[in-house]
């Protein structure tokens, strides 16, 4: 994983609540184990014909969606079954972060694991960012992570919460595994100590 950075982005609106991870991706695309391709997945039954073909008019498929990296989406998202397919497949999207009033907790912890931000903010403070995005499509948000902050150009500034260990793995660029292993200087010398500890006392 890469350090998670402080950055800019337009913000792609999805305002639909209790969206599921088998909505995020279906069951269907599990089977494999790599990330490669699953952005193509990526709410592939709202994004897709029967034959494959985009609809234009979901929000993915049209050009605001290039390159934008924050996905303003409804309440209770992540919920359903667990998946890392998930989080996977918005990152591969190109996503940093999402914004909901709240998030299934498998979803939540599975995001927090793989690089993916989901950002909690009030009901009032997510209505009025979702008014700011219809108003202008092309509105940028700033997420600062070190500071627990997203900001808009006008004004709105929202602190969000965040576990303080996820904190610190998203902002090292470690998961819960690398983080131990960056320990393993320490818990050898903890192992040393505590081995002469026994043998003096046997």
């Amino acid at each position: 994983m890469k350090p998670f950075t402080k950055f800019s982005s337009r913000i792609v609106p999805l305002p639909i609540a209790n969206v599921d991870t088998d909505q995020i991706i279906p069951a269907r695309f599990l089977k494999t184990t790599s990330k490669e391709g699953l952005d193509q997945q990526l709410f592939y039954d709202w994004r897709y014909e029967a034959d494959g073909t985009p609809k234009p008019d979901f929000i993915l498929n049209q050009p605001r969606a290039r390159g934008a990296a924050i996905l303003l989406a409804g309440d209770n998202f992540g919920c359903g079954s667990s998946r890392e397919h998930a989080p996977w497949a918005l990152t591969q999207f190109g996503f940093r972060a999402v914004i909901s009033t709240s998030f299934a907790d498998i979803f939540k912890q599975n995001s927090l694991k793989n690089s993916l931000l989901p950002l909690v903010v009030p009901a009032e403070a997510h209505a009025m960012l979702l008014q700011a995005v219809e108003g202008d499509p092309d509105l940028e948000a700033t997420v600062d992570l070190e500071s627990q902050t997203l900001s808009v150009a006008s004004g709105l500034r929202i602190q969000f919460p965040i576990d303080r260990f996820a904190k610190m793995c998203l902002l090292e660029g470690v998961d819960q595994l690398g983080y131990v292993l960056k320990q393993e200087e320490a818990i050898a010398a903890f192992e040393q100590k505590r081995s002469v500890s026994i043998n003096t006392l046997a």
